[in-house]
Order: C-alpha cells, then sequence, then structure tokens
C-alpha cells in the first residue's frame, strides 16, 4: 500500500498598515542614530584635532577709568554730645532717636521745685536790696541834706555869738567865761556840721553806706541771675539744627554733669569715612572727585569729593583713613550708614583696552597673558597701564585686534585651541 503524502496549502501572508509604519520608524531611528553617532566622531575628531572651542577676550580701543575702591561709612563732620549741667532727676524725654531737631527745641525736662523755689528766694533778696537803696535815696539821703542845712546854720549862729562874746570880752562888758561858752557852742556845731557833711556823703552814691547797698543789690541781682540759669539748665535744649542719632536717658533717670544723654548729628554737609588700602596712597589726591552708593541703595549714586587724607599710616590695617564730603547728601543717607566709593583717580580717552579677567598676576611686576599662535594657547608678557574695575589699559605686548584667553577657562599654554569671540 503506497501512501501518499497529503500537501496542504500555505495561507497567504498579510501585509498591514501598522506593520509597514513601524518598519519605517525602526528604519528612521536607525538612520538617525547612524547620523548621530557619525556627527559625534566627526565633533571628536574635530576637537581632538583643531582643539576646543573657547570664549577669548580681544583687545580693544576705548576709554577707560582707573578708580580706587573702598567701603566706609556716613558720618558728620562732627558730633554734638548733649548732656545735664547739672544733678537732676529727668522729668520728660520730649524727643526719640532718629527725630530732626531745631536749634533750641526743649529736648530733655528735669525737675525744677528746688530750682524755682531758688529763684524766688533771689528774687526775693533782689527786692530787699532794691529797696535799700531806695530807702537812702528817698529817706536817708533828704535827712542827711536836711541836717546838714540845719548844722550849718546852728554854725553861723554859733560862730556869731561868739564873734559878739568874743568883742564885748575884750571891751570889758563880757566875763571869760561867757566867752568859754560861747567857745563851746561853736566848738559843738562845727562837730555837728562835719557829721552832717559825713551822713550826706555816705547817703550819696560814692558813698559807704550807698556803696555797701548797691554791693548787696549786685549780688542778689547776681544770685537771681544764677538761680534763673540753673531753672533754664533744668530744660536741655538742642544747641543747634540737627538729627539726634543716640539717646541714652529714660523718663525717672538720675543725670549727672558730664554724661552724654544725646548725641546730635548737626544739620549741613556729611562726610564719607574710608580707609584706603596704602598700596593706592600715591593714586588718591585731595580734591579727586568720586561716586557713591549705599549698601542699601545701591542703584542711587551720589558724587563726593576727598577733602582729608590722614598723614598717617594705620599699621594694624595698612591702611589710611580718607574723608570725603558730600555737598548735597540725599534724603536717604543716614549716620553710620555702610558705602561703598569708587574714586576717579586716572582717566585715557584713546587706550588699548582688555578685560581684566584676562590678564595673569596683575600685581606682579611681570604680568602676562595667554594669546594664540598657529592654534595653540601661547603664554605672552605684557605691561599694563590704567587698571579699571573691570579693565586694564594694555601698553605692550598686545595691539589691537588681538585676543586673550580668559583666565577661567582652563587652558593651559600650548593646548590646541579653537578661539570664539564673545
Amino acid at each position: 500500500m503506497v501512501e501518499q503524502a497529503m500537501i496542504l496549502p500555505q495561507p497567504k501572508r498579510r501585509f498591514s498598515v501598522a506593520s509597514l509604519w513601524s518598519g519605517c520608524l525602526s528604519h528612521k531611528w536607525f538612520i538617525l542614530a547612524v547620523v548621530v553617532l557619525l556627527g559625534l566622531g566627526v565633533w571628536q575628531g574635530a576637537r581632538t584635532i583643531l582643539g576646543p572651542a573657547i570664549v577669548v577676550d580681544q583687545v580693544k580701543r576705548g576709554r577707560l577709568i582707573e578708580t580706587v575702591v573702598a567701603s566706609g561709612h556716613v558720618e558728620t563732620p562732627f558730633r554734638v554730645e548733649i548732656g545735664s549741667q547739672l544733678t537732676g532727676t529727668v522729668q520728660e524725654v520730649l524727643v526719640q532717636q532718629g527725630e530732626k531737631v531745631t536749634k533750641d527745641q526743649p529736648l530733655i525736662s528735669l525737675e525744677s521745685r528746688e530750682l524755682k523755689a531758688s529763684v524766688v528766694q533771689a528774687q526775693g533778696a533782689v527786692a530787699q536790696a532794691e529797696a535799700r537803696i531806695r530807702q537812702i535815696e528817698e529817706l536817708t539821703r533828704p535827712s542827711a541834706d536836711e541836717a546838714l542845712t540845719q548844722a550849718k546854720a546852728t554854725l553861723l549862729n554859733a560862730q556869731k555869738t561868739y564873734d559878739r562874746t568874743a568883742q564885748l570880752e575884750h571891751n570889758g562888758y563880757a566875763t571869760r567865761a561867757a566867752l568859754d561858752d560861747a567857745q563851746k557852742t561853736l566848738d559843738v556845731a562845727r562837730a555837728q556840721m562835719r557829721s552832717a557833711q559825713f551822713q550826706v556823703y555816705t547817703a550819696s552814691p560814692g558813698g559807704s553806706d550807698y556803696v555797701m547797698a548797691q554791693t548787696l543789690l549786685n549780688q542778689a541781682r547776681a544770685n537771681l541771675d544764677t538761680a534763673e540759669s540753673r531753672l533754664n539748665y533744668a530744660t536741655i535744649a538742642a544747641p543747634r539744627d540737627g538729627v539726634l542719632i543716640t539717646r541714652s536717658v529714660e523718663r525717672g533717670t538720675v543725670v549727672q554733669p558730664g554724661k552724654a544723654l544725646l548725641v546730635l548729628a548737626p544739620a549741613g554737609d556729611s562726610q564719607l569715612v574710608l580707609q584706603i588700602d596704602e598700596r593706592n596712597l600715591g593714586k588718591i589726591a585731595l580734591g579727586q572727585k568720586a561716586l557713591a552708593s549705599a549698601d542699601a541703595y545701591p542703584d542711587r549714586r551720589f558724587p563726593a569729593v576727598i577733602t582729608y587724607i590722614n598723614p598717617g599710616v594705620d599699621i594694624s590695617r595698612a591702611s589710611v583713613e580718607v574723608k570725603l564730603t558730600v555737598a548735597d547728601p540725599p534724603d536717604y543717607l543716614r549716620q553710620d550708614m555702610t558705602v561703598s566709593v569708587d574714586i576717579e583717580v586716572a582717566a585715557k580717552d584713546d587706550a588699548l583696552v582688555l578685560p581684566l579677567r584676562s590678564v595673569h598676576d596683575v600685581l606682579s611686576g611681570a604680568p602676562w597673558v595667554l594669546g594664540i599662535k598657529d592654534g595653540r594657547a601661547s603664554q605672552r608678557p605684557v605691561k599694563i597701564g590704567l587698571r579699571g574695575n573691570s579693565h586694564v589699559e594694555i601698553t605692550d605686548g598686545l595691539a589691537a585686534g588681538d585676543v586673550a584667553i580668559p583666565q577661567n577657562s582652563g587652558v593651559l599654554a600650548g593646548q590646541r585651541l579653537r578661539p570664539v569671540l564673545q
């Protein structure tokens, strides 16, 4: 029996749209991956052959301003410490720290009952002394004048009586005893005359009684002035216009002379006090202009002028104290506020300028830059002139259009690179 193999028919292969799309996508991703790999290979090859692309700085001509930068604080040319001139208890503090005050404005009041009593007592002493003067002028002096007039009349009468008695005694009509009585009467009249003259003199200006009374009046008035002054001291007033920057007193405080209770910054010019590195001492001079800004308001700048340079050097900080006057201080400026100052020490219009970041060893005697020669970084010595905040003047070693590699690029001398201008 012969077996016959049955040949079954093969199913027909079906193609769908989804399968076609999937195949195309797979093919495209494969091509893209190949292109990316080829690109990376080309880039890596170019990088290996030509070096990495590095942003470089170019030497250009332009204006360069050299400045000395320093920080400091604000203060007035002087400050006034306000204290009490007597010992007492504070009754009221009439102002607050930071408040603007005007000249003669009351600031502090002290307990003043005893001082007022002293004034009343002194006023009484003055009134008593003045009454004594009036008594001399209105009573004592007129009485002395009357007594003098009477003494003159008595003396004149006694003199006439004596003359008549003497004549009668000479002619034998009067006794010696009568003449002696007339002489005694004349002597008494003369004594009364001298006494009346003395009373008039002492009661007259320049006389002892009048001078004594006037002296007592002057002393009483002086005591009154002292008492009134002490009473005035009980109210402590502002000596001038300004701003109170310190207050160290409260109600009930017992104050004494010599202790500062308030500190006043007088109104007017303000000054900036800086500490300049002594290495820059040769660059600064009186009259140089500067621009300053408060750290609290960095976007607002105001002008200032150098008006003082300390002749000595602070050895502990290797710095010099410099003061700048601000003729028109802005409203926001406050005492002891921190400021940053740029002092213009030199300027040049047509200078070869290069960013400071591309210059190595600027502070040394041999600065240098990394230039480019034959596609490789090459060290080149340079000479520098003016130094600004971010740029420096090149006086030798580079020309306009030359490029230099910034220090932060990480490039070493001899390394191959491709320069890219910023």
